[in-house]
């Protein structure tokens, strides 16, 4: 009996769309798909080729050239109104309530792996593939799907799939994960593919010229949304001065404070309910631990006690040995084996065992210091 079609989702780029066509040489009925999650403005349409993003009508018509080099089917699927709702809105209201959100896992969880896992069965598509980096496997300790590092350790993407379920992974592919970069355009200009040389895109795809508090600016004026401003203020509770609003900061932050001090100055914390952002010395921003909830367990069915872990806290982190103990059937803590910079409440947090498979993850809650900030004055 020959094997249901795949759909592919296709982004315009070199990696989704050596996937198709890697599928299709391996005999598979293919189906090319491209989500056009939304719309540029004209500001960005003038930056033309200075515009390094995805789901574009440049890239869909870059992906639909792919497919006709590869002789299968394409199609363009408008997902604008899910994309707003469960990624550019939850972002928004996370920047508003002073976390550091990670757009890229809500929109992979939601739109382009679960909403389009929901066409392929309608469209009698029997699984999903994608040009994402990483692998799938068996966890050997519970035999539950998860995903282990791609062959290509640094343009690893599971981070950004931690949130898939069982049912999700049993119907997606991934066949670029015993791929490195290099390897994947040398076999997309032997295929002749028109992207075999195209660049990056950035990482936020509905950012495209990366100024991410210009459209948190737009995006308020276009709400009516009026950011309240607030004050700096260190980990002792000395004001230093004004700021513009909690949603431009990020924990960790460095650069474009404003504010002069003795030494450099980084964002230790933000506080939502004063409006402040607290700031420090480098080693303030030092975590011992965090608290996550939002999990999604993988390699694990569940986490029943303690145990030892890989702990990653954002997508260029190395992860770092910690201690994870459940608090309840939503919520975990992690104490870190040596202390942790820069860990961002909303961003995502991804467990991995001692061979590079994931056991899970979850959202950041908190993160667990030994600097305690005092409440400003």
């Amino acid at each position: 009996m020959a094997s249901l079609p795949v759909l592919v989702a296709m982004s315009g780029g070199v990696d989704s769309s050596l996937a198709a066509v890697l599928l299709r040489e391996a005999g598979r009925e293919v189906v090319g798909v491209n989500m056009r999650t939304h719309r540029l403005t004209p500001e960005e349409k003038a930056l033309g080729a200075a515009i390094k993003t995805c789901c574009s009508p440049v890239d869909a018509k870059d992906a639909r050239a792919c497919a006709d080099r590869g002789d299968f089917p394409f199609y363009v699927l408008d997902v604008e109104p899910s994309f707003e709702r469960d990624v550019i809105d939850p972002f928004i209201r996370a920047y508003m309530g002073g976390r550091t959100p990670n757009p890229c896992v809500l929109c992979n969880n939601h739109v382009k792996l679960g909403l389009l896992l929901e066409k392929a069965r309608l469209w009698g598509c029997g699984s999903v593939a994608t040009g994402h980096y990483a692998r799938k496997v068996r966890h050997p300790e519970t035999g539950r799907w998860t995903l282990a590092r791609a062959a290509d350790t640094r343009k690893d993407q599971c981070y950004y799939l931690y949130g898939l379920t069982q049912e999700q992974l049993a119907a997606i592919e991934f066949p670029l994960g015993e791929l490195t970069k290099e390897q994947v355009r040398e076999r997309a200009r032997a295929a002749s593919l028109p992207t075999a040389d195209k660049p990056e895109s950035q990482e936020i795809c509905f950012i495209p010229d990366n100024d991410y508090r210009g459209f948190l600016r737009r995006r308020f004026a276009e709400r009516g949304v009026a950011m309240p401003r607030g004050r700096f203020v260190t980990t002792s509770g000395e004001v230093l001065g004004e700021h513009e609003g909690i949603a431009f900061y990020t924990v960790g932050q460095r650069r474009g404070l404003g504010i002069a001090g003795g030494e450099p100055l980084y964002v230790v914390a933000i506080d939502a309910a004063t409006h402040s952002v607290v700031v420090g010395p480098r080693e303030a921003v030092l975590a011992e631990g965090l608290e996550a909830d939002g999990l999604n367990w993988m390699g694990l069915e569940e986490l029943t006690a303690p145990r030892r872990a890989r702990v990653q806290v954002r997508h260029r982190h190395e992860p770092a040995w910690g201690r994870l103990e459940p608090l309840g059937p939503d919520r975990v803590r992690v104490t870190f084996e040596t202390p942790v910079q820069a860990v961002s409440p909303g961003q995502a947090v991804v467990f991995w065992d001692e061979a590079n498979r994931v056991l899970g993850g979850g959202w950041i809650a908190c993160s667990l210091s030994g600097v305690v900030p005092t409440a400003p004055a």
